[in-house]
């Protein structure tokens, strides 16, 4: 009778085993249970000692469970799984594939596409389980050349007709904003799954096409597919950035007509699109009503509140925030900073930015920096600004001394210290050919009546062939987003609205009368 006792939770199992022809099927057996009931590396350890001593330590199924549970166990025993591998004479794909799959999803994705390499150099066949997580790595780190190799092998493997592998390379596409190369991949896609208009929605959202992320889901409708909640959410973020409150409102709607639960991620979309709509009554009724909620629904509402002027309430949302058990994150703060700058809360701006990182662990993103030289120029403590900005830890970015810029143009009656010129200064120096900053600069010079120094930087516009950016501007009517560019009068349109201005004007000389 042969005795096997592992130390598992704290306690030690003895188990019995029957020394005849069955040994060795109920070790692997007791083995694989005690896998399952593994929580720590030294448990794993004793597991992988008995298994040498009944000389299991070459069986390719045992060894592919010891590395699954090394690579996706929430400890992560990266080294170890490695060791496993590199001392195996017989592993098998699915060995490889949990070890690239963790590390796909580890802090070190690099590291993934190095196993894979070693996986090749072995000899040992990827299978379609294999590129996956490949490409996923690829995609974190934007790794093109990388990612285009493997989709080489994927061709040379008979896997390019595969879903979930053309699935994940419209992803890898998107991530390298090789957004062209992702629409190749899905109209040449010869099998379809939701998860394939999702990803190629996420890619045209993401690199900002919302256009096109909007006529591929109609598209995905007109195909017969059923969208889902990532479809719904993905959808919910092209709304947002494009203030399309109609279209929102129609997404809405189908999620509540195809019974989706508005659980967390999907009612923190609805909040973050009606807030950056405009319309805020629904945003806060949402927000209200969700029984769940998280710091990315808290952020969402309070930088909405805070963006459009109602800076009191996204500070009292705040407030409330803190007395809960959610943690603020960099968002929460940015709707904070944005608040007390339409507030001219300057003391408040600096406590809020100085506790985000001495209280709370979050580290301050140049973001950041420039929401607080916002509070400061807002208020008109130009100097204070400027010298926030020279001393900060991180190269100011030309969007940072263009918020000073800004405030330079508003205060400018406060500005004894010349911080402008200096901004001007320094802004030209980092775009010496952005024509917004020179219109910037001349307009200023105009305001105060240095006629000449306004002429002469128009006259540097016109020699280098800079062109003022077209003034634009939007009005959402019928669903469909209505563009209006200064210059330009779109001649199937422009006759109708100003015969309407001449019936208007019209209307108001007879009122006044």
């Amino acid at each position: 009778m042969v005795r096997l006792a592992i130390r598992t939770a704290g306690q030690i199992i003895p188990t019995k085993i029957p020394n005849d022809g069955s040994c060795f099927r109920v070790i692997k057996h007791q083995c694989l249970s005690l896998l399952k009931l593994c929580s720590s590396i030294n448990q794993l350890s004793q597991i992988h000692a008995r298994l040498h001593v009944f000389g299991l330590h070459k069986d390719s199924f045992l060894l592919t469970e010891l590395v699954r549970f090394c690579a996706l166990s929430p400890s992560r025993h990266f080294n170890y799984a490695r060791t496993l591998l590199s001392r195996s004479e017989n592993s098998r794909p699915p060995s490889w594939n949990f070890l690239i799959r963790g590390y796909a999803s580890s802090d070190s994705p690099r590291e993934a596409i190095w196993v894979f390499r070693e996986m090749r150099v072995r000899g040992v066949r990827p299978n379609k389980l294999t590129y996956p997580f490949v490409f996923k790595a690829c995609a974190a780190i934007t790794a093109l050349k990388e990612g285009r190799q493997a989709q080489v092998d994927t061709f040379k493997l008979g896997l390019d007709g595969d879903a979930y592998v053309n699935n994940t390379l419209v992803h890898f596409y998107g991530s390298c904003r090789k957004i062209s190369d992702a629409r190749k991949m899905f109209d040449g896609m010869p099998v379809r799954t939701v998860v394939s208009w999702n990803s190629i929605i996420a890619a045209c959202v993401e690199n900002l096409w919302f256009s096109d992320g909007i006529e591929y889901f109609v598209k995905m409708r007109n195909s017969g597919f059923e969208p889902d909640e990532t479809t719904m959410v993905v959808l919910l973020s092209a709304c947002a950035e494009l203030g399309n409150l109609s279209l929102g409102r129609c997404v809405h709607s189908q999620t509540i007509g195809r019974g989706l639960v508005l659980n967390c991620q999907l009612g923190t979309s609805l909040v973050d699109m009606y807030a950056k709509s405009g319309a805020l009554l629904y945003a806060k009724l949402l927000f209200d009503r969700l029984h769940e909620r998280n710091v990315w629904t808290c952020s969402a509402m309070i930088l909405g509140l805070a963006q459009h002027g109602l800076a009191n309430e996204a500070l009292d949302l705040f407030a409330k925030m803190m007395n809960s058990s959610i943690s603020p994150n960099y968002v929460t703060f940015l709707g904070v900073l944005s608040a007390c700058s339409h507030t001219g809360l300057v003391q408040d701006g600096y406590r809020y930015f100085h506790e985000m990182e001495h209280l709370h662990g979050i580290k301050p993103m140049l973001i950041h920096y420039g929401a607080m030289v916002d509070v400061l120029g807002r208020a008109g403590r130009l100097s204070e600004a400027y010298t926030f900005i020279k001393n900060m830890p991180i190269e100011p970015d030309p969007i940072v001394w263009r918020t000073l810029l800004s405030a330079c143009s508003t205060h400018g009656v406060n500005d004894d210290e010349g911080v402008g010129d200096k901004v001007r200064k320094r802004l030209l120096e980092l775009e010496p050919r952005r024509s917004g900053n020179l219109v910037m600069v001349a307009n200023m010079y105009a305001e105060v009546g240095m006629w000449k120094e306004a002429a002469d930087v128009r006259r540097v516009m016109r020699v280098g062939r800079m062109k003022k950016s077209a003034g634009e501007s939007c009005i959402e009517l019928g669903g469909l987003i209505r563009r209006f560019v200064s210059g330009y009068d779109s001649e199937a349109d422009y006759k109708s609205i100003y015969q309407l201005l001449d019936v208007l004007n019209l209307h108001m000389k007879m009122v006044n009368q």
